[in-house]
């Protein structure tokens, strides 16, 4: 599988480096503080020292700041994808690394729930982040190496993907996580495996 754009940043102005990285060390000891509805752009300016203008070139929008959050342990996951150790890394079965991977999908965006919700961009037609392009690459890319007869491949790509990242980041709630979350991660889990030997009984 090729490494998405997530591995290979545009280089960035020695200024522009430095000001991100204060950014997102300001935007986290804010979530860690005040949670991730306290955080605005204004208040993401004011806390850091740096003009309104900075953070709205920077991020955009406030769905922005969460974005760039994610990116961070995007990085990590993509890693343990692609070198990591089988059943998610290389080396096992096809159908073992696909189930593997939405299990340790469905893991990430637990840890990263709160941050993943805020990174969703409902002004969108399709919501930024309601799936990410390393999904939908090794999805595709797994099921083109298990037989599935005449299958649309393309097609159960984007349908799998689905099935992982929008469902999950929208409709549980950080209320029934903290109710259950080992409960809510096991039922996501097995669902997903349940979904995946189905679509690829040939």
């Amino acid at each position: 599988m090729e490494r998405t754009d997530l591995s290979q940043p545009a280089p960035e102005r020695v200024d522009a480096a430095r000001n991100r990285q204060r950014l997102l060390a300001t935007a986290r000891e804010m979530l860690t503080e005040l949670g991730p509805d306290r955080i605005t752009m204004d208040a993401l300016a004011e806390r850091s020292g740096l003009g309104k203008g900075t953070v709205f070139r920077r991020f955009k929008t406030r769905a922005g700041i969460f974005q760039a959050l994610l990116d961070d342990g995007e990085y990590a996951f993509q890693e343990r994808v692609l070198s990591g150790p089988p059943p998610l890394g290389p080396g096992a079965p096809p159908l073992e690394r696909l189930i593997a991977y939405g299990k340790a999908r469905v893991r990430f965006l637990i840890d990263h729930h709160d941050i993943a919700r805020s990174a969703l961009d409902g002004r969108q037609p399709v919501p930024a982040r309601s799936q990410t392009p390393l999904s939908r690459m090794h999805i595709r890319m797994l099921l083109g190496q298990i037989d599935l007869g005449p299958a649309d491949r393309d097609l159960l790509a984007v349908q799998l993907t689905a099935a992982l990242d929008g469902p999950l980041l929208l409709y549980i709630s950080s209320t029934e996580l903290g109710q259950g979350e080992q409960d809510a991660e096991r039922r996501l889990a097995d669902g997903w495996q349940d979904i995946v030997r189905r679509v690829c009984r040939s």
